[in-house]
């Protein structure tokens, strides 16, 4: 898969306007708790831990240990979490059986060999630990805004991996238990808010459709904005797997 890699400029724009405000993510904090079950000296794993916000919403929490591994060099370059540590999910430079969950959010489309990231995620995890996967997933998009302000964009979620072939690929390698929920967050403030946001640069969709087709999805959101004062609440899934 390996849709795109997040270069200086990528990794400044997810910086600054994916990192979500806690205020909107207390359904997410609600819902990792409840598969998660945090306790003391428990360690987490945040693969693809991007720019480590959910490293450091996760520690403040749950007052866990959070092990971020991030590829790209700019993305950890922007983080103060740590520990944040060069790898990638075909191999988490983790020892055997030392990890009792694993994180990760927005990421699984990147994932070039998925069989063998959830055989590596196995080696590393615990007998029991759970994996926690927050993502769109194809056929599954309605209540996310990017998907309806540019519907081009459906496309290139298609090409990330449906729920049935990551449960696939996960039960050869021994996680033959899954569950999935939607979970709400709150995005924006209102869509003015969620417009004056949006940078092409931080989201995989965006840069994959066509300029006209980006531009004709920004007016189409820009015009809705003047009139709808609302927040911008998304579903994205929660896949859990044991």
């Amino acid at each position: 898969m390996a849709l795109i890699s997040f270069d200086d400029t990528d990794a400044a724009a997810f910086a600054a306007t994916r990192e979500l405000p806690r205020n909107g993510l207390d359904r997410w904090r609600h819902a990792v708790g409840q598969h998660l079950r945090p306790r003391a000296g428990m360690t987490v794993l945040d693969l693809g831990a991007g720019t480590g916000a959910w490293a450091a919403a996760f520690t403040d929490w749950f007052g866990v240990r959070v092990v971020g591994v991030e590829p790209a060099e700019a993305m950890r370059a922007r983080t103060t979490h740590r520990p944040l540590v060069a790898g990638d999910a075909v191999a988490v430079p983790l020892r055997d059986a030392t990890v009792d969950a694993a994180w990760l959010s927005t990421m699984i489309h990147h994932v070039p060999d998925l069989d063998a990231a959830a055989r590596e995620l196995r080696r590393v995890l615990r007998p029991g630990a759970p994996v926690l996967i927050r993502s769109p997933f194809p056929g599954r998009h309605h209540r996310i805004a990017l998907f309806h302000w540019f519907p081009e964009a459906v496309r290139v979620l298609e090409r990330y991996p449906d729920l049935a072939r990551v449960r696939s690929a996960f039960a050869a390698a021994g996680f033959p238990v899954s569950s999935v929920e939607p979970v709400a967050q709150t995005t924006a403030a209102s869509l003015a808010h969620y417009a004056q946001r949006l940078d092409r640069r931080a989201h995989t969709p965006l840069q994959l459709i066509s300029d006209d087709e980006y531009a004709a999805g920004v007016a189409r959101l820009a015009a809705a904005a003047r009139d709808d004062s609302g927040p911008v609440v998304d579903h994205l899934d929660l896949l859990v797997l044991r």
